[in-house]
């Protein structure tokens, strides 16, 4: 743990981490609010669950361009006043169902929070290497991923307990309070001037931005099979445990996933790595290696032992593939870079748990397991190929 303490005790890391979090606890109480909120308001698990999904597409499309934006205008100018659209966006959620708006009114507010949803994750990524020592560089991208972690296994957790307190409504106030309180922290802070100075030099961005860069190009292709691997795992697990007659086992299963993720980050962060790209590699290859023996597990006892090491891949693979995006990232276009990769994962994840869906209904949860494998694996294959891409690009002298 000990650099995990020299990281914090930097200057300015302790509040920044802090804040990013409250920042980004809407990424871990959103979905489920929303959907116990709507449901209780409007009867309907359809509309609950489109305006949920609303909010997850629009933030994957707000996302890059968000970023883009923090590239040309600095972060000052673009996280506090899209976290405020954020906030007010959820609150319209809140007030128009209370006068039961129509549905497309309510997907509209869900889009248009999702898109404003304010990019602080990839701001504080592309920080790290001008707050940290080099020799601290693996263990802060480590200690990022594993706050990802932590907001999706508190953020459901907190939701339930404001709900069971004062209502659904009520956890969907405090997510709103909490994404304008903590960027408004972050972005007043003194590291985060460096991004309110954009580079005048940059090369023209064009039509594709960061997509121009081959390596940031192969973070994406190699980040959307990893992304369906887990999001057919969030729904195949839950599956699992209804056809073993133990439904309510599934949540525990899902929540040792997480901490295996959780574990793996944090040691990921303090072991002594040799190569980077090496790491990303065996990262990529033995995550699919983790997701095949699921299909073959006979109980629920072996599924709860199998997960953890399932989890323990994530966010370390996560973690190296942010940092590889910092030696990639066209110059002046570094925030939008960190965008992409994310916004391929969690697209992965969408279509996972979709495709997941239609195979538990036909062959069924063994088979929808040795698929997931089978994708992630083509995620592995293509670092492979593709790891040249990967090396940053010699700097002009």
């Amino acid at each position: 743990m000990r650099r995990y303490l020299e990281i914090l005790r930097s200057p300015y890391v302790g509040v920044l981490v802090a804040s990013s979090l409250f920042s980004r606890l809407p990424i871990g109480i959103n979905a489920l609010a929303i959907v116990l909120y709507l449901r209780e308001q409007t009867g309907s698990f359809a509309v609950a669950g489109g305006v949920s999904g609303a909010l997850a597409f629009g933030s994957a499309l707000g996302a890059p361009v968000q970023g883009r934006l923090v590239d040309r205008m600095g972060a000052r100018r673009v996280l506090l006043p899209v976290a405020v659209i954020h906030a007010m966006s959820l609150g319209a959620i809140v007030g128009l169902a209370e006068l039961d708006a129509p549905t497309l009114v309510l997907l509209a507010c869900g889009w248009i929070a999702g898109f404003a949803v304010p990019p602080t994750s990839s701001v504080l990524r592309s920080m790290w290497t001008d707050l940290v020592e080099p020799r601290l560089h693996q263990a802060a991208y480590a200690l990022d991923s594993t706050m990802i972690e932590l907001i999706f296994i508190s953020g459901p957790l907190l939701t339930a307990i404001i709900a069971a307190i004062t209502s659904p409504a009520g956890a969907l106030i405090v997510s709103a309070i909490a994404v304008v309180v903590g960027t408004a922290i972050f972005t007043a802070l003194p590291p985060t001037r460096h991004v309110d100075n954009p580079d005048e030099d940059h090369p023209a961005r064009g039509f594709l931005g960061a997509l121009a860069a081959p390596g940031v190009r192969m973070l994406v292709i190699t980040s959307f099979p990893t992304g369906v691997g887990i999001g057919m795992l969030e729904v195949g697990i839950p599956a699992f445990s209804r056809a073993e007659g133990a439904p309510e086992v599934a949540g525990v299963l899902l929540a040792m996933w997480s901490f295996g993720s959780l574990v793996g980050g944090l040691a990921y962060g303090m072991i002594q790595r040799r190569s980077l790209h090496r790491t990303h590699l065996v990262l990529s290859a033995v995550l699919p290696l983790t997701l095949l023996p699921l299909a073959a597990s006979p109980s629920v006892w072996v599924t709860a032992l199998l997960v953890l090491p399932a989890g323990c891949c994530i966010a370390p693979l996560l973690a190296t593939r942010n940092e590889l995006v910092g030696g990639v990232a066209p110059p002046g276009m570094r925030i939008e870079a960190y965008t992409w990769p994310i916004t391929s994962f969690v697209g992965g994840i969408a279509a996972g748990a979709a495709l997941c869906g239609v195979l538990v209904e036909g062959p069924g949860w063994r088979t929808a397991f040795v698929v997931a494998g089978a994708i992630a694996l083509t995620g592995a294959l293509a670092a492979i190929l593709g790891r040249q891409a990967l090396k940053p690009p010699a700097r002009p002298i």
